[in-house]
């Protein structure tokens, strides 16, 4: 018999294209996973998928399975969508700030795609940047944030892991750094820092990188867009700190140079940050998990979150 934890399983391979990520996703051991693909071919008698072929290629029978879950599974979907209309009614109000210049590159497609199954649902937009935004949401003036930076201290907010990310430095390809893997704070001691005009205590290169190390750039230059930042790095005006998601256009154009920060790097993680009593929505559930179904399919180098709350 085949099972939609099988459909789902053989999806995510694809997507992934690697073991290790394909059972991060799921939440499974790569163990567990590799047990689920066996009992799946023993059960019809044939591989499904060349094992380590880069990059991973699908036998016929893989192949065949594969078309099958992408005609049943967003079927499913469909239907536990509307069943979730039914049990909870399909009105409601999703009042949505971001605090993330970068994230309108994923949000935009996720909100379009949103709107299509939940037409009676308010959606409203607005940037984080220049006010507090989860102080109004515990004011009940937002219905949900986007945000890498969880406050513990406020009561009643409940943090859903979107997805884990790096944050890479972006070097022209000129820059003595450009050939190096990864940079040390003091790296970066003489350097123009191109930032995003918001706090700098908001700012990940700061908060988590240079700060703790007790190290100040020479001098910081902020940039409204991303694309101008990526500009300024090219023509050599400075170093900026941007997600690997973000970069990768940049990457494959042979614009600019990424270098890690760190000899292990420096990760984050996104959060949809939503009050206690609206988590259990079906249509806010609903927007997490388009959300994280956009982010995977279009997002290079992003992870499954590790962390569930904060």
């Amino acid at each position: 018999m085949i099972e939609l934890r099988h459909l789902r399983a053989l999806t995510t391979l694809r997507e992934t294209g690697s073991m290790v990520r394909a059972a991060e996703r799921l939440h499974l051991t790569q163990s567990a996973l590799s047990h689920l693909f066996r009992e799946m071919e023993d059960r019809h008698q044939q591989a499904l998928f060349i094992r380590k072929s880069r990059p991973l290629r699908f036998t016929s029978a893989g192949l065949r399975l594969l078309q099958l879950a992408d005609d049943v599974l967003p079927r499913v979907a469909v239907a536990q969508r509307d069943l979730a209309r039914l049990a909870s009614g399909q009105a409601g109000r999703l009042n949505i700030a971001i605090e993330c210049h970068s994230c309108y590159q994923w949000l935009m497609p996720t909100l379009d795609a949103y709107r299509d199954d939940w037409p009676e649902v308010e959606l409203d937009l607005s940037s984080g940047f220049h006010f507090a935004p989860l102080p109004a949401l515990v004011r009940g003036d937002l219905d949900l944030v986007v945000t890498s930076n969880p406050d513990p201290s406020l009561k009643g907010i409940h943090y859903a892991p979107l997805f884990s990310f790096e944050m890479c430095l972006a070097v022209s390809r000129k820059h003595p750094l450009a050939a190096s893997k990864w940079v040390t704070p003091q790296d970066l001691e003489n350097e123009v820092q191109i930032t995003y005009p918001v706090e700098r205590e908001r700012l990940d290169i700061f908060q988590h990188f240079l700060d703790p190390a007790g190290i100040e750039p020479a001098s910081v230059r902020t940039a409204e867009l991303t694309v101008m930042m990526v500009q300024l790095v090219v023509s050599g005006r400075g170093v900026c700190a941007l997600p690997n998601w973000a970069l990768y256009e940049y990457l494959q154009k042979g614009l600019v140079s990424q270098l890690r920060l760190g000899k292990s790097g420096l990760w984050s993680t996104l959060y949809a940050a939503v009050r206690d009593e609206m988590r259990d929505q079906a249509f806010l559930q609903d927007f997490l998990s388009t959300a994280r179904d956009t982010c995977f399919a279009n997002l290079n180098g992003v992870r499954t979150a590790t962390t569930t709350t904060v």
